[in-house]
């Protein structure tokens, strides 16, 4: 099914209009009004303008949609009205349905540094959580204040969040530390700078309980607001979320319409709503510490590890109704520097696989060409059923600026000498899980 685009709230050459974020909930695809109002309370009523909604029916995330609330209009009724005109376009999206008990017991992972004030408001949301059995486990990366460790005991130690400390720079090195302190049989990731919905983990988790060859999850990336026109760009180039469609990638039968598989990695999720089963991630090796934000290699993490899961035999799935609201960067500035990581982390991550796992050498150059041809696709226009965005990419509405997408090449270049020189900096750094490798003086005087 194709991506619907509904009245997109400004035209051409037009800088973007700011757009409340907002949840709607209806019976039936045609049925009647449950809920509607901000996504993030507390917040203003939506009363007007420019609206972007995501569409639950009884509460199942099915679709988003884009509208302009007109004058003397209620925003409910036109948000309604549009919403249930793209569900009788599209069709509902199949239900998420998974045969199991209760989820397996988990460890939420948050790796942070220095950003105390959003990662109050992700802990929040964490401990809110309706999964039976959880820990969540803060990882500090490199500190240089001591605000996270007195965030962490001024409140959130005593109900039950756990403070770890890692040295060593770099979001993979963290998520590693992070993996490596974890007690659950599922280790489960996000960021500081999300709002998870209340069944967030229950929804990620219980597919393990499912099905025991199942190695990776991945979930819904919303964003948590559209206020400034870097925002919106981010989010009408498509944003992280992935659609309204449960989609489950096994290597043993490879998806028709992805020819790349698996090196596609970005097509089944992000690193800010990810879990995996901690027996299948410490046994592929974990992340690779010369890969993520935080080192020159600017990202890759969260595509490696699924990569590597993936190669190992086992199957990851995508679940929409593991749904987080993430706050997009809000300055040009910060963009600048999103396409650009994107890129970089694009051809680093590739480059860690030649580098780590050299039997997949001949099928990746094989498919490298249409690979690299593919990787400016990763972030771009949604065709997820149900996935309207601000804007169409590509089209006049809000197009994806030149700019942004010559930081993005020019980020893919540098990729592979961001690796190599993240790799230098992280020699001799293991999974925290690994025994330390004895020098060849310690083995001579065993």
């Amino acid at each position: 099914m194709s991506t619907q685009q509904s009245n997109a709230p400004a035209g051409p050459g037009r800088a973007p209009a700011p757009l409340r974020v907002a949840q709607l909930d209806l019976a039936g695809p045609d049925g009647e009004v449950l809920s509607f109002g901000p996504a993030l309370p507390p917040a203003p009523p939506v009363d007007g303008g420019d609206v972007y909604a995501l569409v639950r029916l009884r509460g199942r995330p099915v679709a988003t949609v884009v509208c302009r609330v007109p004058p003397g209009k209620s925003a409910a009724d036109a948000v309604a009205t549009e919403a249930r005109a793209l569900l009788a376009r599209n069709g509902v999206p199949a239900v998420d349905a998974v045969d199991a008990g209760a989820p397996p017991r988990t460890s939420v992972v948050v790796a942070t540094r220095e950003r105390a004030d959003q990662l109050a408001r992700a802990l929040d949301s964490l401990l809110a959580q309706d999964h039976p059995d959880f820990e969540v486990v803060v990882v500090d990366n490199a500190p240089v204040t001591s605000a996270t460790r007195d965030l962490i005991a001024g409140g959130y130690a005593e109900r039950g969040v756990r403070y770890v400390h890692e040295p060593v720079p770099g979001l993979a090195v963290a998520h590693n530390r992070g993996v490596a302190e974890a007690d659950g049989e599922v280790v489960a990731f996000t960021d500081d700078d999300v709002v998870a919905d209340p069944h967030w983990l229950t929804a990620l988790t219980r597919p393990f309980a499912a099905d025991p060859g199942l190695g990776c999850t991945t979930g819904l990336i919303l964003p948590a607001r559209l206020g400034t026109p870097a925002q919106i760009l981010l989010e009408s180039h498509g944003g992280f979320a992935k659609g309204f469609e449960p989609t489950t990638y096994d290597p043993n039968d490879p998806p028709a319409d992805e020819p790349l598989f698996p090196f596609t990695a970005g097509s089944f999720g992000s690193g800010a709503n990810m879990a995996f089963r901690a027996a299948a991630l410490r046994a592929a090796g974990g992340f690779d510490p010369a890969t993520g934000t935080g080192t020159p290699a600017r990202g890759g993490d969260d595509l490696y590890a699924f990569v590597s899961v993936l190669v190992a035999g086992h199957r990851l799935r995508y679940s929409p109704d593991a749904l987080v609201w993430h706050h997009h960067r809000e300055t040009w500035r910060d963009l600048e520097n999103q396409a650009y990581g994107y890129g970089a982390g694009l051809t680093a991550y590739l480059t860690a696989l030649l580098v780590r796992r050299p039997a997949m050498l001949p099928a990746l150059l094989r498919k490298l060409p249409r690979g690299l041809a593919h990787a400016r696709t990763i972030t771009a226009h949604r065709d997820s059923a149900g996935a309207a965005v601000p804007g169409a990419h590509g089209a006049q509405d809000y197009p994806w600026p030149r700019r942004l997408s010559r930081l993005e090449r020019r980020g893919m270049l540098a990729g592979p000498i961001g690796y190599v020189r993240a790799r230098r900096k992280v020699r001799g750094v293991r999974p925290p899980w690994e025994p330390a490798r004895r020098t060849a003086r310690e083995e001579q005087s065993s």
